[in-house]
This record gives C-alpha cells, sequence and structure tokens, in this order.
C-alpha cells in the first residue's frame, strides 16, 4: 500500500492540463468484448516532438497539433489472451527469449500487419472500428496534457522500470500490463513494457500547425513508440520516436488498439531524395577501354562531415563501408554513422563520385531504422542493371540479434525498393561484410560475421532466384573449432571474404581464429577455408599470411582480368613481435625491403601461390586520416595505412576502387604487377 501510495505522488509531479482538456474524473471508460478497457480520450491540442537535440534530431520541430475529435484508446497493450482470441497459433510465441509467458502479458512476436489484421477481426466481431493510434493521438494520450519528459515527471522513476538497461539479449521480465499505476487519462504502460506500433509511415516532422496528422503518405518504416523492456529509459519518453519493417516481429514490439474511424487528414508527401539520389544522370556510361600503363591515383577522401545546411545526421565514428559501381559511370559508398558501435543513432550513410567528378560528394543519409543498430553493409552490382543492398538490423542496440535486410535499386542508386527481410530471424550470423558476389551458377552469395565475438567464424547466405529468397546453409555453432585439416560449418575468421574458385568450389580468408601454419609457414597464419558443397561444410588450412586483428578487414574477390586479389595487412599496429611485422616486398629496382601496412597480393593459379605481393603506397610521403579505428598516419615508400575495414569494387575500366574506413584508393593490376618478377 505505502509503495503505491509512492508512485501515485510520483505520478503528479511535472503535469500540466490546458483548460480545453478533460481531468481523470471525467474520462468515459468501457469494457470491449475481449475484456479491454477502452478510454474515451478529450480532443484538445499538444505541443508534438521536442526539440530535437543531438541524437534525437528526428523529434524537432515541436509544432502544434490539434486532436479535433475526442477517441477512445485501450487503456493497456493487447495481451497475450485477448490477440489469441484472434490467432490461437500465436501461443506457440510464449516464453520466446523468456518473455511474455502469461495470459496478462503484453503479447509480442506481432508484425504491423498482425496488428492490422487483428483490429480488422476485432471489428468485425463487434461491429465496430477498431484501428492502430495515429502516431500525433499516440503522443498525446501518452502525454496526457503535460510538457515533461515523462508524463509523470522529468526522469522516469526507477520504481517504473522493467530492465531498462541495454542487454544485448533481453533479460527476462514481466511483461504483465498496468502493474504500475496508471498516467493521469487512465492509461497504462505508455513508458515501456513493450513498444506499440502506429499507424503512421515513418517521416520527418513538419514545423506547420497541424490538424489531425496521419504522417506520410508512403515510406520504408512503421513508427513503433513508447519504449520497452531491456531498453535505456531515454527510449521511453513521451517524444521519442522510434521505427521498424512492417512485417519484423520481434521480442520489444507489441501495440494497442484505438477505437473509431481514422482522420480523413490528407497524408503528407513523402520526404524528399537525399543527396545521394539527386540529379543522378541515368545514361548508361561508355567506359574507356583498359589502360596497359601502371595506375595509381591519388588517395583521396569519400567521408567528409556534411555542412550545416545538409542536415544530414554524422556522429564522431564513420565505418565499414561498402562500395560499388553504377552503370552511369558513378561510384556509390556506404558506411555506418555513430557515436557507439552498440548505438541505436546509428545510420548508414552514402556519397557518391559521379563520372568525371574529382571530388566526393556530401554524405546524406542512406538507411535509417529510428533507433535500431545497422551494424554491416554491402553494395553489389550485378552487370545487369541491379544494384543490391544488404543491410544488418538490431531489435535494440548492440549487434548480435541482427535480422537481414535487402533492398534494390534499377536506377543507378537512385531509389530503393521497399526494405525486404532476407532473413526475417533476429539472431547470430546476420552480420553482413561487404563482397556480395555472384557464382558462375547465377547464384548471389553474401558473407556474414556467424557470432558478434572476435572467434565466431562468418557464414554465407545464399540466393538462387537474384534475392528474391536467401537460405543459410549452416546452423548456429557456440563453440566452432578450427584446425588444420579438420572440417566444419562455418568460415575460420570473422570479417570473411569469399568468392568462388574456377572448379566451384568456395575459398575464404578472415580475421582471428589464426591456425598454425606448421614448418612451411612457422607461427600463426591467417586461416584459409574451402567449401566443396556452397557453404555446408569447410575445411580449414593455414595460409602463408599473417592474421590481422581488430580494426582491419580484408577484401578477397576477382579481378576482371581473372587472377584473384587479396588486400590485408602486414601486421596489426600493436603486435610487438619484430617476426610478427611487416612482409619483403621489391621496389622497382628489384631490391627486396620490408614493408608495414596494407598490402595487396595476386594469385594466377585459384589461390595455390601468392606470386604478386605489394604494399599499397606509391612511395610519397603523406599524412593522412584513416578515419575509424585508424586514425593519423604516414605514408611512405615503407608504410601504407596500418588499419582500416576494406572494401572493393572494380570498374569495367579494370580500376580497382579500394576504400578503408575514410580513404579512397585507385590503382589497376599492371601497376601491382610492376615489381613481380
Amino acid at each position: 500500500m505505502k509503495k503505491h501510495l509512492i508512485l501515485f505522488l510520483i505520478l503528479g509531479i511535472g503535469y500540466f492540463v490546458s483548460a480545453q482538456e478533460a481531468k481523470t474524473s471525467n474520462l468515459h471508460k468501457e469494457i470491449n468484448s475481449i475484456k479491454q478497457e477502452m478510454i474515451s480520450i478529450p480532443s484538445g491540442k499538444f505541443y508534438m516532438g521536442s526539440d530535437g537535440r543531438g541524437k534525437d534530431f528526428d523529434e524537432a520541430p515541436a509544432h502544434v497539433v490539434h486532436i479535433t475529435k475526442s477517441f477512445k484508446i485501450s487503456a493497456t497493450e493487447i495481451t497475450n489472451a485477448q490477440y489469441e482470441q484472434f490467432d490461437p497459433l500465436h501461443k506457440q510465441f510464449r516464453g520466446k527469449k523468456g518473455l511474455s509467458k502469461g495470459d496478462n502479458e503484453a503479447v509480442i512476436f506481432v508484425s504491423y500487419e498482425d496488428a492490422i489484421a487483428f483490429c480488422k477481426w476485432l471489428s468485425e466481431k463487434e461491429g465496430k472500428k477498431y484501428r492502430l493510434p495515429t502516431e500525433a493521438e499516440w503522443e498525446y494520450a501518452c502525454r496526457a496534457g503535460t510538457l515533461s519528459g515523462f508524463s509523470m515527471a522529468g526522469k522516469l522513476p526507477k520504481e517504473l522500470y522493467k530492465s531498462q538497461v541495454f542487454n544485448r539479449d533481453p533479460k527476462p521480465v514481466s511483461l504483465q500490463v498496468a502493474q504500475f499505476p496508471p498516467n493521469n487519462w487512465g492509461l497504462y504502460d505508455m513508458h515501456g513494457n513493450v513498444e506499440e506500433w502506429c499507424y503512421d509511415w515513418y517521416g520527418s516532422y513538419s514545423k506547420s500547425e497541424q490538424q489531425d496528422p496521419v504522417g506520410r503518405v508512403n515510406g520504408d518504416f512503421r513508427v513503433t513508440r513508447g519504449g520497452s523492456h531491456n531498453t535505456p529509459p531515454e527510449f521511453l519518453r513521451s517524444a521519442n520516436r522510434m521505427a521498424m519493417i512492417p512485417e519484423d516481429k520481434n521480442w520489444m514490439i507489441g501495440f494497442r488498439v484505438v477505437e473509431g474511424e481514422l482522420p480523413t487528414t490528407k497524408p503528407m508527401p513523402v520526404d524528399e531524395q537525399n543527396t545521394y539520389g539527386l540529379n543522378v544522370v541515368q545514361k548508361e556510361f561508355k567506359w574507356s577501354q583498359p589502360q596497359k600503363k601502371a595506375i595509381f591515383m591519388e588517395p583521396m577522401y569519400y567521408v567528409k562531415e556534411p555542412s550545416c545546411e545538409n542536415k544530414t545526421p554524422f556522429y564522431l565514428h564513420n565505418h565499414c563501408p561498402a562500395i560499388t559501381w553504377c552503370p552511369n559511370g558513378d561510384l556509390l559508398a556506404i558506411w555506418f554513422s555513430t557515436d557507439d558501435e552498440s548505438g541505436r543513432e546509428m545510420v548508414i550513410l552514402a556519397s557518391r563520385l559521379r563520372a568525371g567528378n574529382t571530388e566526393w560528394d556530401e554524405p546524406s543519409e542512406f538507411f535509417r531504422v529510428a533507433d535500431r543498430n545497422l551494424t554491416g553493409s554491402s553494395l553489389f552490382y550485378d552487370g545487369k542493371g541491379t544494384i543490391f543492398h544488404m543491410n544488418g538490423m538490431e531489435v535494440a542496440g548492440g549487434w548480435k540479434n541482427l535480422a537481414m535486410v535487402s533492398r534494390i535499386s534499377t536506377d543507378n542508386g537512385v531509389t530503393w525498393s521497399k526494405p525486404q527481410l532476407a532473413n526475417a530471424e533476429h539472431d547470430m550470423q546476420n552480420q553482413v561484410i561487404a563482397g556480395m558476389f555472384k557464382t558462375k551458377e547465377g547464384w548471389l552469395v553474401q558473407a556474414a560475421d556467424a557470432h558478434p565475438g572476435q572467434s565466431g567464424g562468418s557464414t554465407i547466405h545464399i540466393s538462387k532466384d537474384n534475392g528474391k529468397t536467401w537460405q543459410k546453409p549452416s546452423a548456429i555453432v557456440d563453440n566452432p573449432v578450427f584446425k588444420a585439416g579438420l572440417k566444419g560449418p562455418l568460415i575460420a575468421g570473422i570479417h570473411a571474404g569469399v568468392l568462388q574458385l574456377k572448379n566451384g568450389d568456395l575459398m575464404a580468408l578472415g580475421r582471428n581464429n589464426d591456425i598454425d601454419g606448421g614448418e612451411k609457414y612457422p607461427g600463426l597464419r591467417m586461416p584459409l577455408s574451402i567449401s566443396k558443397d556452397m557453404g555446408k561444410s569447410w575445411t580449414y588450412y593455414a595460409s602463408e599470411f599473417l592474421p590481422i586483428y581488430a580494426g582491419q578487414r580484408l577484401v578477397l574477390k576477382r579481378l576482371n582480368e581473372g587472377a584473384i586479389l587479396l588486400i590485408s595487412f602486414t601486421n596489426h599496429p600493436r603486435e610487438k613481435d619484430e617476426n610478427r611485422r611487416g612482409m619483403i616486398f621489391k621496389n622497382k629496382q628489384g631490391e627486396a625491403y620490408k614493408g608495414y601496412g596494407m598490402f595487396a597480393a595476386v594469385s594466377f593459379d585459384e589461390g595455390k601461390t601468392w606470386p604478386v605481393k605489394k604494399l599499397l603506397t606509391d612511395g610519397k610521403h603523406r599524412y593522412l586520416n584513416g578515419g575509424g579505428w585508424t586514425g593519423f598516419f604516414e605514408t611512405s615508400e615503407f608504410n601504407a595505412e596500418p588499419m582500416g575495414y576494406l572494401a572493393a569494387t572494380q570498374s569495367p575500366d579494370d580500376i580497382i576502387h579500394l576504400v578503408s574506413s575514410n580513404i579512397h584508393y585507385r590503382f589497376n593490376l599492371t601497376w601491382l604487377m610492376e615489381n613481380a618478377d
């Protein structure tokens, strides 16, 4: 009794009710056929959004919204018992991830479409109109007349917490509805418990005063609101906005319902096209014939901080790139921008190097699912008019429980299809690695990290129908073993580069999971994996190359000329053993020297030998910023970039375009072979 009294006193802090808004005692309540209490919410006006500082930029501008008609909204989220009257088979999801086992707990693992279907069923059952709340109705009802971050206070009282911290895997907690007191309008769990689907397509706000807004006319994601269990409290604020692919069903999202017709307001148009898609030439580019002379162009930055008027979300840590050439002659690069690699502010940005230009465009937003971590991206042009984009997408933060999302573009990356769930289960083995390719059978292969840790290996996803559906050959393995001569279901090493050999086998090189090289290659070596059954099993060997570690990612790809290209690093900068630092290269005079940093190796016999090895520098002294985890470094005759996440594409003119975490390098095979025997 004493605890409840304290909670009710807390609820009175920071509350403001305008004259036209009703008091709790005057609110009308009724119980519907599924025993859900429906609360009548009065008409009125409120300030929607916030000042949108920093990571919460999508909450701005704060604007006046008029709710011109009263509506009824459920006092709680729809529970398991209520939802299963509509879909009895949903009971199989009870207890998944250790959550929502009881009748009176909020239903989870429901998609937007599931919620819409439930509303249709309930409407037909009762002869009334049920639907999801609009985003404006939801925030209006949540605030219940308040101006503070939470309807009861400026901060969420700890007494109302349901594991309000970031957990990579959700900590089991009760999702029972109405465990805590309601807001002043009689609504429970508007801050936390589970996120809730809203009617609207997610889009930017307008600063104008509005009446009964219904969001944008179209979009890629539907709005979710309220925050959930296993989520830091800042995501539970009244103004906080989240979004999700409508087809997604996970352990954080449920819903509540509104009784009443949808407002007849005309939706706003779709958001304006971002910079990377503006004024893009659609004419097919006439590539120049491959040059016979050696080419190594001046390195250039492709990651640039956007100007103030650009308004692109841009954070301190820019990393994990992917790149492709486009049929119009442009290059398109993408990467994530974030303050924290586990952060929910993460956004995928894009920049375009337009054909004939010498500078990359300013970056602009390429892919963002509001308040979801998006670790891992890939781009691939199939040479037949279609560019594929694959991305990881978390339920919240971190990068363990990712789903895989795919999109395509047929207009040089200007517009993209709606995101589809290539692998809908939020789980391991879905952290996308740049380097998608097509096999001689015409199948798409996408590599992905198999585990969020440093030693969990990699796997592949295969599409035999040009990206419409994807299959994963390997099962999830908790503690894989990688030893020379042994077989296993995964690729040895994370962040693996994968390609198909001419005999149909797959070959991969990866980071960590080092293998002893024996007498041939003394010491620990980068692991080499070979699959003869299209990724169902792999046999492990020691390669001749030194291992790479944190802050480093290799490239392995087939060149236009038919040779195999590896781009990696001679060692990690923190390596103290001099015997494991650097590699022997030859200069233009044929003299051997020891070089350090990023290098290229070329094989002409399907990876059996690598006769060409070259440090990726033209010998000039430069002071460069590698971005990401690399920071500043110096190039010289003996030193190239020491770290970086690498991605590469080769355009039809045979120029190899390599990007690290911040820098774009351009060279050709002739240059790589200059000093070869």
